[in-house]
């Protein structure tokens, strides 16, 4: 197939894909007409990178997975460098995960302190003399 088959069939631009020849990822084979060629291999490579993609590996992470797949393994992922990147990734999002746990806990701490003034602020106000109460958009309530 042509550059433009594969790009549609790949769901991608032809653009994308001179940029992976360039890069290396995808075989730069060529017609007696000078007009590239690829065939359902690589395809099968494309979808692969952009699972990958998908998943927030960047293009150069993608690389040990499509060698792999070249070296005639049928998911391009079990091979040992594919089998490290895979191990980098998890260690960099269980460091995201954590991250995020320690930012909701906080978020979480920030809201129930908010509340409780409100409500603080909402009882002083029932009482003769309290404050009045002000709209934290700047008006006052009543």
């Amino acid at each position: 197939m042509r550059i433009g088959e594969l790009a549609a069939r790949a769901g991608t631009s032809t653009r994308t894909l001179r940029y992976y020849e360039s890069r290396g990822l995808l075989p730069a084979r060529r017609g007696e007409n000078g007009y590239r060629t690829y065939d359902e291999d690589d395809l099968k490579l494309l979808r692969q990178i952009r699972t990958l993609q998908d998943f927030g590996f960047d293009l150069e992470e993608t690389r040990p997975f499509v060698e792999c797949l070249r070296a005639g393994h049928p998911e391009g992922d079990s091979c040992p460098a594919s089998l490290e990147v895979y191990r980098r990734k998890l260690g960099e999002l269980d460091a995201v995960i954590e991250e995020l746990v320690a930012v909701r806990a906080t978020v979480g701490g920030q809201l129930a302190r908010a509340e409780r003034a409100r409500d603080e602020l909402a009882a002083d106000a029932e009482v003769p003399g309290g404050p009045e109460p002000v709209c934290e958009l700047g008006g006052r309530t009543r």
